[in-house]
């Protein structure tokens, strides 16, 4: 499958994928929500930060799913796997607050990151909040 991910500009991630800071892309959810169990080793990523076109794409190398998480196992997943998802350990805490009441995370290793000439998505069907969409092709989702 090849997926899209939106980033959160302000966050400053994208930028983080391209210089190898960020290995890994982490999701944390509420409930499962898509790339939940879509999405495998050997699949392609491509990253955007909202309101902006695709730019980055990456091969995922592995995928770790956890549920049923507490605070105390967010907190461990944050202090083992932060550094490899593009934290200064100094910023934990913040990211601790904003992901402690979460269920579910999904850390996906990156590999082979390079630029893309960059395109425009359509995101119709998927929801104007979408921030993670799953294909078959990306190349279905580019506007002409």
């Amino acid at each position: 499958m090849e997926h899209v991910a939106i980033m959160k500009k302000s966050w400053g991630l994208t930028e983080k994928i391209l210089s190898g800071q960020k290995t890994i892309e982490s999701r944390w959810y509420a409930n499962r929500s898509v790339p939940w169990d879509k999405i495998a080793a050997g699949d392609t990523v491509y990253f955007k930060n909202s309101g902006e076109p695709v730019t980055i794409k990456a091969t995922v190398g592995k995928v770790l799913q956890f549920s049923e998480l507490t605070p105390k196992i967010v907190q461990e997943l944050l202090y083992k796997y932060g550094h490899d998802d593009g934290l200064e350990q100094s910023e934990i805490p913040r990211f601790f607050q904003i992901f402690k009441d979460k269920k579910y995370s999904i850390l996906i290793f990156l590999k082979d990151v390079s630029s893309v000439a960059p395109f425009e998505i359509n995101k119709r069907g998927f929801g104007a909040m979408a921030a993670w969409i799953s294909v078959d092709r990306v190349s279905t989702l580019k506007k002409r």
